[in-house]
């Protein structure tokens, strides 16, 4: 049996490029793309494929947030971002929401069928053109933010969320309206939030969240 892949990404010829390339893999088979993350939401939870290759840059959400959806509604799918970027906090933020792959598109030809057996297998690839020096950085800042995942662990869904929409610049009052909360409530909410995090300012909580992928802006 073939395993099952999806696509999503919003350049359609990159898309159809990427099926061609992967449908002469015997061992893999496209069965749905996506040019968008609510759209390929949308068809993984009807397909339910075993893997999923999503672009970084998407229109209405990033990669690293679809990552993270999709390996929570589907535990046992895999995922592999394509990126033009190598930077270090768009692999970091991609493998922290559960990605196991990360290649570049300029190199994807050559390297996505390694990179398919292996996620698959449920190992982590990254691509060989990031450098050594990366790939160690890598590592070192993976082990020293594993206390700081466990304290965000700790906050209840309902800080999660708060802390979510306070890192991406929302107001207290705009929380407020899309939680059906108070403002009030709001502000226990972040005043609780801080001291958990040991966080002292709204550019410190950013900054946090952005370690941990939380965020949509992505180039």
């Amino acid at each position: 049996m073939k395993n099952k892949i999806i696509i999503i990404d919003d350049h359609s010829l990159f898309r159809e490029s990427l099926k061609q390339t992967i449908d002469q893999y015997a061992d893999f088979e496209v069965v749905g793309t996506a040019g968008d993350s609510r759209e390929g939401e949308k068809i993984a939870m009807h397909l339910k494929p075993d893997l999923a290759v999503i672009d970084l840059s998407l229109p209405d959400k990033s990669g690293i947030q679809l990552a993270r959806i999709l390996t929570t509604i589907l535990p046992g799918i895999k995922v592999v971002i394509v990126s033009m970027h190598s930077k270090i906090d768009y692999i970091l933020g991609s493998l922290q929401a559960g990605a196991l792959g990360y290649i570049v598109k300029e190199s994807v030809t050559k390297t996505l069928f390694d990179c398919l057996e292996s996620t698959l297998k449920g190992d982590y690839y990254l691509d060989a053109v990031l450098s050594g020096e990366i790939a160690a950085k890598l590592l070192d800042v993976s082990l020293n933010q594993v206390d700081s995942n466990s304290v965000y662990g700790s906050l209840s869904p309902r800080e999660q969320q708060v802390m979510r929409l306070l890192a991406q610049g929302e107001s207290t009052k705009t929380v407020a309206e899309k939680l059906f909360i108070s403002p009030k409530t709001v502000a226990n909410h972040r005043a609780n939030i801080m001291t958990k995090l040991d966080i002292h300012n709204s550019a410190g909580l950013v900054r946090y969240a952005a370690l941990l992928g939380l965020l949509e802006t992505v180039p």
